[in-house]
């Protein structure tokens, strides 16, 4: 019997200077579409997250497709890194990196604020 490696038994990343954290621009963003993304090698959603007016909208691919309906994440609010290079994905351009966290399963949680904030606040 193998013991399956769970995210949250993951062995703690290097140490990082202050600074070089302080150089991800992470924000908050409200989902304005969402769409299936049929052509993905793992199940994923395309989304569209408006991050305010200094952002604007931007488009992601998640794998969140056991955990979220389409018409649920619609006007859901979710935390994203804005400031990685645009990343291929099939013939769809990821631009940012929506963040979440491993169920207990390895599937992805989504992070959320705790109550509505405005678009585009930027992570402290």
């Amino acid at each position: 019997m193998s013991h399956v490696l769970h995210a949250a038994d993951a062995p703690p990343a290097p140490t990082m200077a202050f600074d070089d954290w302080l150089k991800a621009d992470v924000r908050v963003g409200t989902i304005v579409e969402a769409l299936p993304f049929p052509e993905a090698r793992k199940p994923s959603f395309k989304l569209l997250i408006d991050f305010g007016a200094t952002i604007g909208q931007r488009k992601s691919s998640a794998q969140i497709t056991r955990h979220y309906g389409l018409d649920a994440l619609v006007g859901q609010q979710v935390i994203a890194v804005v400031n990685f290079p645009p990343r291929q994905i099939g013939k769809f351009m990821s631009e940012v990196l929506t963040l979440g966290v491993p169920d207990a399963d390895g599937e992805v949680v989504l992070l959320h604020p705790s109550q509505a904030v405005p678009n585009g606040g930027r992570l402290f």
